[in-house]
């Protein structure tokens, strides 16, 4: 756990949040600025500073966040009309907090993949 970061803090239970799968290993909790009717972040657990340093780590960690992920987004009722996942990585990218995570987002048009 890294002490000065958010997202530890949540998974040790230090900071609420609002849960919505937890598994050994990885956390999706509802995002407390939602850009869409249906904004989850899901997490490992264990810290990386994002999906680059988690995938070169630990692919199969990578793949359970996917996993949460998916099983998260059947669970919210966004399969048949679609939603979306991003992961931010770097400050370029508008990567907040350094703790790997997926933006799960759906439930409504969520029109284009970026604004110019």
């Amino acid at each position: 756990m890294e002490t000065d970061c958010l997202f530890c803090r949540i998974v040790a239970g230090e900071i609420p949040a609002t849960i919505v799968r937890e598994t050994d290993r990885t956390l999706a909790f509802r995002d407390i600025g939602p850009k869409a009717p249906v904004h989850v972040l899901v997490i490992p657990k264990e810290h990386y500073a994002d999906v680059t340093a988690l995938a070169g780590a630990d692919p199969g960690l990578a793949g359970e966040v996917l996993a949460t992920a998916a099983v998260v987004a059947e669970a919210e009722g966004l399969g048949a009309d679609g939603f979306r996942m991003i992961f931010n990585t770097g400050r370029y990218a508008g990567q907040e907090v350094f703790h790997a995570h997926v933006h799960l987002l759906g439930g409504a048009p969520l029109g284009p993949m970026l604004a110019t």
